[in-house]
């Protein structure tokens, strides 16, 4: 391993827990409320009491960084949470059933993944209606489990020839039993790189529909909102408006998915060393 692979992930994680410990500590770190209004400094560069700027409506962006960053964070959790859990009881299912059920539930899964995801996602928000943090969290949670239920599915078929797990099946453990007792601790590490892939790809989605215009509404700050507003001033040379919220999303994104890719080492030596 190089002293780069050893170093990123200490580095990843502590910038990520950085960008938490802001979010989490708003209140405090920030000057403002989200929502507070000044007139008098409508896009105001970065300097002075705002040391972000200020968006078209007068609020400090610094103070929505943080707050903003709440509700990302909530929505990119609920949503891997949801697809997480989705996922592996579908692929659990599917590889402890026979080999005609299984196969045809792969079937559906590949179905779902041929349709693009924002046409899924704008399908199911426009039958929940009004957008709020919830809804966008759930439905981009059950419409990005087919992947990794696929992966939970070829680990779970490798497990379910061992002996203890032939074992319960004969004694009659139903399935959830067996995915509890027998397949869930097996599949930590792999439900850990599940759930932090997740995350990053869950911030990143709301990040797409709100900057598309099809997310949370202008009055709800995200880090996904921030970048819709920004879409309206980029050739009017705010580059604060976009630059500054862009890399908090993308250094959040950068990092989750970099301690996601040391899980999956990890996991993958592990496995190699059995």
């Amino acid at each position: 391993m190089t002293l780069n692979e050893t170093n990123r992930p200490v580095i990843a994680m502590s910038l990520l827990a950085v960008i938490i410990a802001g979010c989490l500590l708003a209140g405090l770190l920030a000057p403002y409320a989200a929502d507070d209004m000044d007139a008098s400094a409508l896009m105001a560069p970065p300097g002075g009491s705002h040391i972000f700027g200020t968006d078209t409506l007068g609020r400090d962006l610094f103070s929505m960084i943080w707050y903003g960053g709440r509700l990302s964070l909530y929505i990119g959790l609920l949503a891997s949470l949801i697809s997480t859990v989705i996922a592996v009881l579908y692929g659990a299912a599917a590889g402890l059933v026979g080999e005609k059920a299984s196969d045809l539930m792969m079937r559906f899964c590949e179905l779902l993944m041929s349709v693009p995801q924002i046409l899924l996602l704008l399908f199911l928000q426009a039958m929940w209606g009004e957008a709020t943090p919830t809804s966008i969290a759930v439905v981009i949670g059950v419409t990005g489990w087919m992947n990794i239920s696929k992966i939970v599915r070829s680990e779970v078929r490798q497990i379910s020839e061992s002996d203890y797990v032939l074992a319960a099946k004969t004694y009659g453990a139903g399935f959830l039993y067996t995915v509890r007792k027998h397949l869930l601790p097996n599949l930590v590490s792999s439900i850990m790189f599940m759930v932090v892939s997740n995350i990053s790809a869950a911030i990143a989605a709301e990040a797409t529909l709100s900057f598309l215009g099809l997310g949370l509404p202008l009055e709800v700050v995200s880090w996904g909102s921030l970048m819709s507003m920004s879409q309206d001033v980029l050739m009017s040379g705010k580059w604060w408006l976009i630059v500054i919220p862009g890399l908090f999303l993308v250094c959040t994104i950068v990092c989750i998915t970099d301690i996601g890719e040391y899980i999956r080492r990890k996991n993958n030596r592990l496995y190699s060393n059995l």
